[in-house]
């Protein structure tokens, strides 16, 4: 069987050896790995399976992690992963959806045939698709074992991404560039919203004339007139009015790498007040980005933004950015740093961020942000969209 691999095997070489050396200044002898973008970032693993229970085990002693899944996405994993066969494990369907059978049990076996029957086991505990049954199936199945959270650890080693992650996240800014082009072609007094939806997800699965794109790890973003108020709207199916603003943030996904970008669009002509803002909101923007080198916080950066914006009696509340990557549902945030006060988080070359500094008022909203990927000199926009206020 044919296996497609986006990266080489020294890359994920490197990943599993940093991630080992995590475990070992951790005193963990195996880590359960269920996240889908770990699964990805270690394995290479990628089919629409984690609404069933798979893990990756990680163990000091073996040269490649052991991957169970559903027997029917064992094939998956095979055609995505470098992971020799006897490496790829999977469970019977009496396994899926079962109130008398756990999935966790079953793999429990196989953790102790890694070592882990007696082992100090790293588990996932923040993670999204690890519940709490699962752990208590585990330990219930594993009671000699000794069971540590492990949460975050192999994000904060995603944190900082090679030269080739980065060439894929250029990529995605690329569609997420052309979905914005697409909306704005779209947009019109009289478009249904759901049709302008529509031409948007278009573009972000049609890509561009040189690569496709994908599923994305959040529905698109999309308030017009007073939903233009919400963060995180959808659509409705009713026309788009003359005069109207609209809100969209785009998440360009290039084999499961995502970018997010927010522009706000008006049709009609917008009110004085209106374009001081979006030039304030710019201002902003740009100052926080400027500030982006290696050796600066994301504290730091947040202060920069914050101290452009504050002369205008403005403030935001919400967190300034937080890092991309590797998306899957429910969210491509990683879940480590974030441009916020107080974060000390030191930002390096190929760490990648959404700058966000969105601002939903009572009565106003607009929303400006910038992807970027901090580089030896400062940062690299990885999106081309200009950062302005669009006016149809």
């Amino acid at each position: 069987m044919e296996r497609t691999l986006h990266f080489t095997r020294t890359e994920f070489g490197a990943r599993l050896a940093s991630v080992k050396r995590e475990m070992v200044s951790r005193g963990i002898d195996l880590l359960l790995v269920s996240e889908p973008p770990n699964l990805n970032y270690l394995t290479g693993y990628d089919a629409y399976s984690f609404y069933t229970p798979q893990l990756a085990i990680v163990a000091l002693d073996r040269p490649e992690p052991v991957f169970i899944t559903r027997f029917m996405d064992s094939v998956s994993a095979k055609m995505t992963t470098y992971l020799a066969d006897d490496n790829i494990r999977s469970f019977p369907d009496a396994y899926v959806n079962s109130p008398t059978h756990s999935a966790y049990t079953y793999m429990a076996d196989i953790v102790k045939e890694c070592g882990g029957e007696r082992a100090t086991i790293g588990v996932e505990m923040g993670g999204f698709y690890y519940s709490v049954r699962a752990h208590s199936d585990l330990v219930n199945a594993l009671p000699h074992a000794r069971f540590v959270d492990a949460d975050l650890l192999v994000n904060w080693i995603r944190l900082v991404k090679s030269p080739a992650e980065v060439a894929f996240m250029r990529q995605a800014g690329q569609i997420g560039d052309a979905m914005i082009r697409r909306a704005v072609e779209t947009a019109e007094p009289g478009v249904r919203e759901c049709d302008l939806a529509a031409a948007i997800y278009h573009q972000q699965i049609s890509g561009t004339p040189e690569f496709g794109g994908n599923y994305s790890s959040a529905a698109l973003h999309f308030g017009a007139g007073e939903r233009a108020l919400a963060p995180h709207p959808t659509w409705t199916d009713k026309p788009l009015a003359p005069s109207t603003t609209i809100y969209i943030e785009v998440h360009g996904n290039r084999l499961r790498y995502q970018i997010n970008m927010a522009r706000t669009i008006i049709l009609g002509t917008p009110t004085p007040s209106y374009l001081k803002l979006a030039d304030i909101v710019v201002d902003a923007l740009n100052a926080g980005l400027e500030s982006v080198r290696p050796g600066q916080t994301c504290s730091d950066v947040h202060q920069a933004f914050t101290k452009a914006l504050a002369p205008h009696g403005l403030e935001k509340e919400g967190r300034l950015g937080y890092p991309i990557g590797i998306g899957y549902p429910p969210s491509v945030g990683e879940r480590t740093a974030n441009l916020r006060k107080g974060d000390e988080t030191v930002l390096q070359p190929g760490m990648c961020f959404h700058m966000m500094p969105g601002l939903w008022l009572d009565d106003v909203s607009i929303a400006i942000t910038q992807p970027f990927v901090v580089t030896e000199a400062g940062h690299e926009p990885l999106t081309s969209t200009p950062r302005s206020l669009i006016v149809k």
